[in-house]
């Protein structure tokens, strides 16, 4: 008998589905445009136009990450609302601790059968994520592999790139003893130290269906799953006002080893523990892993989601700017002569982490 002739839609991928999809994240992409790009998808390539952005003498940087094993709890909630946000602000996040302003994001988003509702909700969430910004989506890829990933699952990626003008990088060289530290608080663990919350979970056999009363009624998925904050709108304006010395996001490592990554090789970062109140989704984690003081606080942002430093002077004055902007600010230690890394002083000890790089 003639053998009945293929198509790429029997092998499990729908070009079909691809195009539809794009089709239904054009206006999503489009309420993303900005001065320097107009947000427009299916090109091969996404233009921006640097002059139009209004620099004169840009560096460009560029960062990228993905979400990481948090999916995997949106997958089995049902929940894909959020993720998108989470992704960019891990990479916008990068961007404005360098002094860089984000201009544009591209994502990447792969499937072993697209799921043309799941994958717009992703992609609608990007959109939001790059609004809150302030970059554009200027494009990305969909990619559907049969046999990659099990059913149901996808996995993201996130690239973005950001220019600062070549006087305005923040190095942190400025630094010096007597400096503050300021903590902008997070939104909950944002994106990081997921696949011990995992391990958690699985262990003590919680139901993410169950609500809390500290969580205002909400189920322990929502909280788990609260969108990472993004903090570029915030701090942009002080960034290129020169008010702040330096910035760490804190992300995977903690407190404990992403201070020090801004700090020159003779500053010391020292921080109070009892500065701010450990947030109740950390106590609950806490609680449910037995966890080591150390280990959070290496694990977890604890409450804190970004680090300014700025000098004395300047704090109060920073304090209000970002507490008008939205921020939960909390004076959370300073600054002293010594190697080059962060002690967190807590009631009964203190931990320490030194950066050799």
């Amino acid at each position: 008998m003639p053998q009945k002739p293929l198509t790429y839609a029997d092998a499990g991928v729908s070009i079909d589905a691809g195009n539809a999809l794009v089709k239904t994240i054009g206006p999503l992409a489009r309420s993303t445009a900005r001065p320097g790009a107009d947000a427009e998808l299916g090109g091969f390539g996404g233009f921006f136009d640097l002059k139009a952005a209004g620099y004169s003498d840009p560096l460009l940087v560029a960062a990228n990450d993905g979400v990481g094993t948090k999916l995997k709890l949106a997958i089995e909630a049902g929940r894909h609302d959020g993720v998108g946000i989470d992704l960019v602000a891990m990479c916008a996040n990068d961007l404005i601790v360098q002094g860089a302003e984000p201009l544009f994001f591209l994502d990447y988003y792969a499937t072993g059968k697209l799921d043309g509702d799941v994958a717009a909700e992703v992609v609608a969430s990007i959109a939001k994520g790059c609004r809150q910004a302030g970059c554009a989506l200027i494009g990305g890829e969909t990619a559907e592999m049969p046999g990659m990933y099990a059913n149901g699952d996808y996995d993201l990626a996130g690239f973005c790139v950001g220019a600062v003008e070549r006087e305005s990088v923040l190095t942190g060289s400025e630094i010096e003893a007597g400096d503050v530290l300021l903590g902008l608080a997070s939104s909950g663990i944002h994106s990081n130290g997921f696949s011990l919350v995992r391990r958690i979970i699985a262990e003590r056999g919680w139901d993410l269906g169950e609500r809390y009363p500290w969580a205002d009624g909400r189920t322990l998925s929502e909280v788990l799953l609260e969108p990472t904050r993004i903090y570029v709108r915030s701090l942009l304006p002080l960034v290129q006002e020169g008010r702040i010395k330096g910035l760490a996001h804190i992300t995977g490592g903690g407190l404990l080893e992403n201070v020090p990554r801004v700090l020159p090789p003779d500053r010391h970062a020292f921080v109070d523990s009892g500065a701010w109140q450990l947030p109740a989704i950390f106590e609950l984690l806490r609680e449910g892993g037995a966890l080591e003081p150390q280990e959070m606080l290496r694990t977890f942002n604890c409450g804190i989601g970004m680090v300014v430093v700025v000098g004395s002077g300047q704090a109060e004055d920073v304090t209000r700017a970002l507490e008008t902007a939205g921020e939960t600010v909390f004076r959370i230690g300073q600054i002293e002569e010594g190697p080059r890394g962060c002690t967190v002083n807590g009631p009964n000890d203190s931990w320490t982490a030194t950066h050799n790089a």
